[in-house]
């Protein structure tokens, strides 16, 4: 078991290496056209895992070699429990921000893009794995550090491909997203529905020859603002966030459309959102609903593996299950390989010109992680 003396270690080398990570420009290019991507984070973390003796692997989308993930497998038996340590390296743009590459520490806040969101988490995740290889414990660390996390989790469906062909069949994962060091009770899915309608354009002098798509559309967005009410009353939601119709002045719209966002919660099926968005539509409406993005709510286990390991690192941390995402984060994809965890350190300005993160919870996570993990109780 590792003493007391070195958990503090470990917070001060989580420290180090998050001043690394966020030094690396990381953006996603899918958000931001020409962005740097994840290959040079991934280049610097295989090295040092390697160093460390993981093996290691750069898993890449179909046909997309520069969108890297890394997995890194911790030397040791292979019969023992393996644990996913996952978190992603990519950041959403820099539009606004001063030096926003360059950290800035005061106090025990560090300012810079991916700080919190979420490099903070990755920093104490590699840390809390070397330390666990190095010491031989009971666990095997697998780390997934993936792409794409911030548009469409290119990295996380091609790292749970490949995880059967590198042998790996986790107990548990833990995802290291920002929350606070509190742990995750749920997340929230959701659905983009994108709804057309189709009127007959005519002079505007004249509107009784033609069916005003746009007037359509009004309709129902007077219909969608109802249903939120009840909607919001069970924790999901439903607005609309695009709107589009008409080509000109002096014509009826023969076109309109929109797009719908649903929020959904655990035992809600996202791809349901288009029938419950259909029943919206007036019977004499020429209109149509069809789903062009979804993904599944999730809440944490209440017995298992996950479980154990939430209640376990909640005491450690002096946290318990109380964070209920609004937001949507890999975790239902990952639940399809093993239970999982989201717990790991905050701070503020997600997204934003000032994002920072406590260096205080990043300590705290790391050292958490390795006496968790190192316990041989934690799978009894």
């Amino acid at each position: 078991m590792t003493t007391a003396k070195n958990y503090t270690d470990i917070g001060v080398r989580a420290v180090d290496l998050l001043r690394e990570l966020v030094r690396i420009d990381s953006v996603n290019p899918a958000l931001v056209d020409g962005a740097a991507g994840e290959s040079a984070i991934v280049a610097l973390l295989q090295d040092r895992l390697s160093r460390a003796g993981f093996a290691t692997h750069v898993v890449c989308p179909p046909n997309q070699p520069e969108r890297p993930s890394l997995v890194a497998i911790a030397p040791g038996p292979l019969d023992a429990p393996t644990v996913i340590f996952n978190g992603h390296l990519d950041t959403v743009g820099v539009k606004g921000m001063d030096a926003p590459f360059t950290p800035r520490i005061e106090g025990d806040t560090l300012f810079a893009r991916g700080a919190a969101d979420m490099k903070g988490g990755v920093a104490a995740l590699v840390v809390a794995a070397e330390e666990l290889a190095h010491t031989g414990g009971p666990v095997r660390p697998v780390l997934t550090l993936v792409a794409d996390e911030e548009d469409s989790s290119l990295g996380s469906e091609a790292v749970i491909v490949a995880l059967p062909e590198l042998g790996i069949q986790p107990q548990v994962c833990l995802i290291g997203e920002p929350t606070d060091n509190a742990l995750a009770r749920s997340l929230r899915g959701f659905a983009v529905v994108k709804v057309t309608f189709a009127g007959r354009a005519s002079h505007s002098s004249q509107p009784e020859n033609g069916i005003n798509a746009v007037t359509h559309l009004g309709e129902f967005m007077a219909r969608v603002a109802a249903r939120a009410e009840t909607v919001r009353s069970t924790g999901g939601d439903v607005m609309i966030t695009v709107v589009r119709g008409g080509d000109s002045p002096y014509v009826i719209p023969d076109h309109a459309e929109c797009l719908v966002e649903v929020r959904t919660v655990a035992g809600q099926e996202a791809a349901h959102a288009v029938k419950d968005i259909a029943t919206l539509f007036d019977t004499s409406w020429d209109a149509r609903a069809d789903i062009i993005a979804c993904r599944e709510a999730w809440q944490l286990d209440a017995t298992g593996p996950a479980a154990q390991l939430a209640v376990q690192l909640g005491s450690v941390l002096g946290t318990t299950a109380t964070f209920d995402a609004p937001y949507w984060m890999e975790a239902p994809l990952w639940q399809e390989v093993c239970p999982t965890v989201i717990c790991g350190p905050s701070g503020g300005g997600l997204h934003a010109v000032d994002e920072w993160v406590d260096l205080r919870q990043v300590r705290a996570f790391a050292q958490a992680l390795v006496e968790v993990t190192a316990s041989p109780s934690l799978f009894i």
